[in-house]
Order: C-alpha cells, then sequence, then structure tokens
C-alpha cells in the first residue's frame, strides 16, 4: 500500500505531539511518499517550533537529521503544478497543501494528514477528493 503524507505526519516522527504514536505507526506498515516541498514544510516548522521555545535549535537541528534519514520517497513538485494550481483555486485552499492531494491523485493513493482544516474542507466536496484525504487517526486504525 501507498500513502502520501504531509509534514503535520512526518514532524511528529522526530517531535513529540499529539499524534506522534499515530504517524510512527505509519512507518513500515506503507510505502510513503511525499512531494520534495515536505522538506521545507518540516524545515519551516521546526523553525516555528524553536520560535515559540517549544523546540532548543539543538533540538530542531536533531529533529532535522532524523526527519533527512527517514524512509520517504519524495516526488519531485514540477510534475504536480498545473493540478495542484487547479485544486487550489477550486477548493480555495493554500495551493502548497494542494500539492500533497495532487500527489495523492497523481498515483491513486490516499493522503494523511492532521490538517483538520483541510480534512473539514474536503469533506465538503463532491467526487474523488472527498475520499482521498485520510485522517491520522483513521489511517492509524487501518
Amino acid at each position: 500500500m501507498k500513502l502520501v503524507i504531509d509534514a503535520s505526519i512526518a514532524v511528529k516522527w522526530v517531535v513529540e505531539e499529539p499524534g506522534t504514536s499515530e504517524a510512527l505507526a505509519l512507518r513500515g506498515r506503507a510505502e510513503l511518499i511525499a512531494p520534495e516541498l515536505l522538506v521545507a514544510e518540516c524545515a519551516n516548522i521546526l523553525w516555528k517550533k524553536t520560535q515559540r521555545k517549544e523546540l532548543t535549535p539543538d533540538e530542531a537541528r536533531l529533529a532535522a537529521r532524523l526527519l533527512h534519514a527517514a524512509e520517504l520517497d519524495l516526488a519531485p513538485t514540477r510534475a504536480l503544478l498545473e493540478r495542484a494550481t487547479l485544486l487550489a483555486i477550486d477548493l480555495d485552499h493554500p495551493a502548497y497543501d494542494c500539492m500533497y492531494l495532487a500527489l495523492a491523485l497523481a498515483n491513486n493513493c490516499a493522503f494523511v494528514t492532521a490538517d483538520d482544516r483541510l480534512l473539514r474542507k474536503l469533506a465538503q466536496t463532491n467526487g474523488p477528493l472527498r475520499d482521498k484525504a485520510v485522517s491520522l487517526t483513521d489511517a492509524a486504525r487501518t
């Protein structure tokens, strides 16, 4: 089984927060993929956590190293650009989140996220988008 994950999942592998055990449970149970964008998003999340004093700079550095070594296939984003743009327009949602959704559609697999805002927005749609995104809680149960 193949799953697309986003930065909200990957960061939970290296920073203890709600959903960490569920995120860790996904590893080894599926082939995990993400657009290369995940790297920049994870770096930004780690930076924000240092700004809020949730992590020290040394902890953020270690988390970045662990993420670098994680078993995760990264896909180029160029091929996702058009579809992600159209999804962002249709959903009225940021395009960077839609990159993950575009990758899931391109690979005909589920997209796992802890982003409740995006999950709520997709739940209001009809058609294939509604079923593509899965909450972290639901993905960990299967």
